[in-house]
């Protein structure tokens, strides 16, 4: 392994051959320490090297993995310091990870970048403590808590909402194409570039096309797949398609595209409820109801904020 740059988690799980949801399960546990770089969690080359010699049997582990070197006033030894994995892609989530860090030296936020399906599969396995959800249900136009109900059953949580924002088409620069509505993606002249199973603009494609009874065999570029919202944007800029789903903001961030506003989507927070969370609940709310947090996001433009922190729903 190469000692002089850092590596991200997707590269760490094609090292050890096991899938990104185990390292950050590994992050998670301090098993594996891990930092953040801009908007991405990175792992030293050396600290890798350690785990997996550990894994081996050739080193004990190591206390300080799990315990902070900073002690608390009046307590002996190390103070317990808890990873937090939040889960989703949206900036807004990089923001409060910082909040969070700062509101408490208790908790250390690392960022996991994966879609909302997959965000909340994770949550069900114990690997994210934070998640972020914009599923719509699309006959009845509910979003988030038809998924998250049937994920997460037998388990207790509250879903919080963070903001609500606008979601439709990427088009070429002038819409040459005329592309208004999900019966536009029928015409033969028209090809898309679609985005990774579990993510909440894929979701939000097939449940229009059913809502609207269109056969996926009929889209032309259906099976073209990329992981975020400014590749989608980037592919419709670069000709590889006429149109992609995805957010309003990721079409500020490319050239030569204009974006066609479908939907208003609310893209919530979930958090088990347990008593290892009582703190963390109540520390989101309070970051999530307070005008600098709230005017943090306003700066980004493109957010109604207008119900954020409130409870959407918990059991």
């Amino acid at each position: 392994m190469e000692k002089n740059h850092s590596y991200t988690t997707e590269e760490v799980a094609n090292i050890l051959k096991v899938s990104k949801l185990t390292v950050y399960d590994l992050v998670k546990k301090g098993l594996l320490p891990a930092y953040r770089v801009g908007r991405q969690m990175r792992i030293d080359p050396s600290d890798l090297e350690e785990y997996i010699k550990r894994s081996k049997g050739e080193l004990q582990p190591s206390s300080s993995q799990l315990l902070s070197k900073e002690t608390t006033s009046g307590a002996q030894g190390y103070s317990q310091v808890r990873q937090l994995i939040i889960s989703g892609q949206d900036i807004s989530l990089d923001i409060l990870a910082n909040y969070l860090e700062k509101s408490s030296k208790r908790f250390r936020p690392l960022r996991s970048y994966v879609g909302s399906l997959e965000s909340l599969i994770s949550m069900y396995q114990g690997y994210s403590d934070i998640v972020s959800t914009h599923l719509i249900e699309g006959i009845s136009g509910e979003y988030n808590v038809p998924y998250i109900s049937k994920i997460l059953v037998n388990f207790q949580y509250i879903v919080i909402h963070l903001l609500t924002r606008k979601a439709g088409f990427y088009v070429k620069k002038g819409n040459p194409l005329n592309i208004k509505h999900w019966e536009d993606l029928r015409r033969k002249d028209i090809k898309i570039v679609n985005r990774e199973k579990g993510s909440g603009a894929r979701v939000l494609l097939d449940e229009s096309l059913r809502k609207y009874r269109i056969p996926i065999s009929e889209i032309n570029g259906y099976d073209n797949e990329v992981t975020n919202h400014v590749s989608v944007a980037s592919a419709v800029a670069k000709g590889d398609a006429d149109v992609g789903v995805g957010i309003e903001k990721a079409a500020d961030l490319v050239k030569d595209v204009d974006f066609i506003p479908l939907v208003n989507e609310r893209y919530d927070l979930v958090i088990l409820k347990n008593d290892e969370n009582r703190e963390l609940i109540s520390q989101v709310l309070q970051i999530l109801r307070s005008d600098n947090f709230k005017n943090d996001l306003k700066a980004l433009g493109g957010y109604d904020l207008s119900q954020t922190g409130q409870v959407v729903y918990e059991n």
